[in-house]
């Protein structure tokens, strides 16, 4: 067996293992603190009895420790990755920690929720985790890539690292969605850095690293779930996906089309919130459409796997697609979300009717 696979192994295999091992210390952690979620506080809340919060702790020290031993051993080319880089985006994580076990245990409010994401995306950006260009799906071969300003490139990375942050906030709402996702989209990167990146690239190890920390948690996050991802958890998964898409070389769209119906359920969710004049992030319910399915006959279950199936389906299409092909994809599914959203409305008109 070749030292890179082995090694590769080794990173997935120990994302995995280190995860496994810390879930369960982190449970007892947020038991003795009283970090835990109560079914009763809100109407979003479907499952029947508490449950420990804090998950994304185990996770955050798992990939840290990992990245920070893969690094130190030179066993993965970080020639693409400066240190300060891995510092910003390990004090980032750590800022997204500290916010979501204060809003795990005292529950803030939005505006203060908001402020320990804005710090990690800020920290991130300004250490140069940045999007220096991007895809012209239209372009012919002399302007396939449109080069970003300074400014341009530092709003659009700020907003996209909020935007996958929030998506995977407000995906976080059955038991091993947000996981199952995230260890997705980790696969899609993994592949797409084999053909593009150096050699041994550390952005292919990260990636590892993370998805088999995620697929390590779905062990105890799966229904019915042991503990939760917690606020920190969900939004140090969007963080790192955000990241990661950046700096392997501004894989945005591929990215876009692995959790392309969760973004779009956030969009229209927060579309829906502006129309009646209330605040996108002033409160927690059960609109999106996971809870949708699950509302309309999809068991907890069920509703999971029809995202895992949609996300590893668009994320695989990206894989073997040119940019004006991941256009035509990212159209298609806009028009899975809009014929999504038809047959929720169609049925629950269906099932008014009934009802009067």
């Amino acid at each position: 067996m070749e030292i890179k696979t082995i090694l590769y192994l080794l990173a997935v295999s120990g994302g995995f293992l280190l995860t496994l091992i810390l879930t369960p210390a982190v449970i007892r952690l947020a038991l003795k603190f009283k970090v835990i979620d109560q079914p009763e506080t809100n109407e979003r809340k479907i499952h029947a009895s508490p449950i420990p919060l804090l998950g994304g702790l185990a996770i955050f020290i798992s990939v840290f420790v990992l990245i920070f031993l893969f690094r130190f051993y030179h066993l993965a080319n970080f020639s693409k990755i400066p240190d300060q880089f891995l510092w910003a985006v390990f004090v980032g994580g750590l800022f997204i920690m500290i916010g979501g076990f204060l809003d795990d245990k005292f529950n803030l409010k939005p505006l203060k929720q908001i402020i320990w994401p804005t710090l990690a995306a800020l920290v991130a950006v300004w250490a140069g985790v940045r999007i220096g260009f991007v895809t012209n799906p239209i372009g012919g071969q002399e302007n396939s890539i449109i080069y970003l300003g300074a400014g341009a490139g530092l709003v659009l990375s700020f907003l996209w690292l909020m935007g996958m942050m929030y998506t995977t906030k407000f995906l976080d709402g059955l038991d091993g969605l947000v996981s199952g996702i995230t260890a997705i989209a980790c696969l899609i990167i993994f592949l797409l850095s084999l053909d593009w990146d150096v050699k041994m690239s550390a952005t292919s190890f990260i990636a590892l690293i993370l998805g088999g920390s995620a697929l390590a948690f779905l062990f105890f996050n799966w229904h019915p779930a042991k503990i939760f991802l917690g606020e920190g958890g969900s939004i140090f998964f969007g963080f790192m996906l955000g990241v990661l898409s950046i700096i392997s070389g501004s894989k945005i769209t591929t990215t876009l089309l692995v959790i392309g119906v969760p973004a779009l359920d956030v969009l229209w969710v927060i579309i829906q919130r502006l129309l009646k004049r209330e605040s996108p992030f002033s409160h927690a319910d059960r609109k999106h459409l996971h809870f949708r399915l699950f509302d309309l006959g999809f068991s907890h279950r069920g509703a999971v796997l029809f995202f895992y199936l949609i996300a590893l389906t668009f994320g695989s299409i990206a894989i073997f697609t040119s940019s004006f092909g991941k256009l035509i994809v990212f159209l298609a599914l806009i028009a899975v979300m809009i014929f999504l959203i038809l047959i929720i409305y169609f049925k629950n008109a269906a099932q008014r009717i009934r009802n009067n």
